[in-house]
């Protein structure tokens, strides 16, 4: 008797070839997936060392054909390592296929793809915003989102690049002063609705000096003296995030210690935006 043992690099290979031609994975193997994800995430620290050459990318939001065409510039992985900040679901209309072929590629390449949280990856955003309606509609239930769900708690909440620059998907917060508090947060739960972790996932920049209560009634509004004592307590060059819809694809801010970057063009098909996604080589030279 012959026994086949089972090849998971091949398994990942076909799925992310069906991925790239636009089709959806079947749910025994999307729910494979999400557990071969997990046991990766689970070993990887709250704050995570990213080494360069890299390339940064803002949200994607389920705009899956813009993703495929994210990699066709900036060049395919393994070719590419990249980091993610996060917003991988919701509002488009494949959040499903973008966040399967995420998945597939940081199994296939975990040193090469990093996956950080936004504060879409959650249960209460994505209920409201689109993911797990599409969830439901193509494998008809609730359980495919349900593991997505689990595979969202084990991501890790921030990244640094080669010491020097913070990446995260939101903003600062007026309860973490150091590196070392980022990487002791307890990341594997729910997003709780306020406290550090939340503010991560949630914060902005703000002209105005100090701290102020953010409309979006999560997170914090902070100044430009709030990133400049960060970066020069945790000895950063710059704070890199996601979050918010800038026309440009990328935006300054706070003298240029806080940079935004956005990588879903025309966002939601209407808002006429551009994206952009930051390279960052070997010699921490950045190129959007």
């Amino acid at each position: 008797m012959t026994t086949v043992v089972a090849n998971p690099t091949s398994d990942l290979d076909s799925w992310i070839a069906l991925l790239m031609d636009s089709k959806c994975l079947h749910e025994k193997d999307v729910l494979k997936l999400c557990e071969m994800a997990r046991e990766i995430l689970t070993t990887e620290p709250t704050l995570i060392p990213v080494p360069t050459p890299t390339t940064i990318c803002g949200d994607i939001h389920g705009q899956y054909h813009d993703l495929l065409e994210l990699f066709r510039v900036g060049g395919p992985p393994p070719h590419t390592n990249y980091l993610f900040m996060g917003d991988f679901v919701d509002r488009g209309f494949h959040s499903v296929e973008t966040i399967s072929l995420l998945l597939a590629l940081k199994v296939r390449y975990p040193q090469r793809v990093t996956l950080l949280r936004g504060n879409h990856e959650s249960r209460g955003i994505t209920q409201v915003y689109g993911f797990y309606d599409e969830c439901a509609r193509k494998y008809g239930g609730s359980q495919v989102w349900c593991v997505f769900m689990d595979v969202f708690d084990y991501l890790p909440l921030a990244g640094l690049v080669d010491g020097k620059i913070f990446c995260l998907h939101g903003g600062l917060s007026p309860s973490i002063q150091t590196l070392d508090e980022v990487r002791s947060l307890d990341r594997f739960q729910e997003p709780p609705h306020d406290g550090p972790m939340s503010d991560l996932l949630w914060s902005d920049p703000d002209e105005r000096e100090g701290w102020h209560i953010s409309p979006r009634g999560a997170g914090y509004y902070f100044g430009p003296d709030v990133s400049e004592e960060f970066m020069h307590t945790n000895g950063l060059d710059l704070i890199s995030r996601a979050h918010q819809l800038v026309m440009e694809g990328f935006h300054w801010s706070h003298e240029g210690n806080v940079v935004t970057l956005f990588s879903a063009p025309n966002y939601c098909y209407r808002s006429g935006n551009r994206a952009a996604i930051m390279e960052v080589d070997d010699r921490f030279k950045s190129r959007m």
